[in-house]
C-alpha cells in the first residue's frame, strides 16, 4: 500500500509541476500580449492616417472637379460669344457686299 500511495503522490507531484505555468512562461505570454496590443494600436493609427489622407484626397478631387466644371462653363460662354461675333461679322459682310453691289449698279 505504501508503494501505491508513493506512486500516486509522485504522479500528483509530477502533474502539478508540469501542468502549471512558470513565471517565465507567464512573462512570455504577457510580453506577447503587449506586443499584440502595440501592433493593434499601430494598425489603428495607420488606419486613421489613411482615412485622413483619403478625406484630404477627396476634398482635392472635389475642388478639381469644381474647377473643371467652371472651366467648362467659361468655355461654353466664350464659344457662344465667339459665335455671336461671327454672326455679327457675317451680317456686316453681307451688308457691305450689298452696298458694294448697289454701288456697282449705278
Amino acid at each position: 500500500m505504501k508503494k501505491s500511495l508513493l506512486v500516486i503522490v509522485i504522479g500528483l507531484a509530477f502533474a502539478a509541476l508540469t501542468g502549471c505555468a512558470t513565471t517565465g512562461e507567464l512573462e512570455k505570454v504577457q510580453a506577447q500580449e503587449q506586443l499584440t496590443g502595440a501592433k493593434a494600436d499601430q494598425a489603428i493609427r495607420d488606419a486613421q492616417a489613411a482615412k485622413a489622407a483619403a478625406d484630404a484626397a477627396k476634398l482635392q478631387a472635389d475642388a478639381a472637379a469644381a474647377r473643371v466644371e467652371n472651366a467648362l462653363k467659361l468655355a461654353e460662354e466664350r464659344e457662344k460669344a465667339a459665335a455671336e461675333r461671327e454672326k455679327a461679322a457675317d451680317e456686316k459682310a453681307a451688308k457691305a457686299e450689298a452696298i458694294f453691289q448697289k454701288s456697282m449698279r449705278k
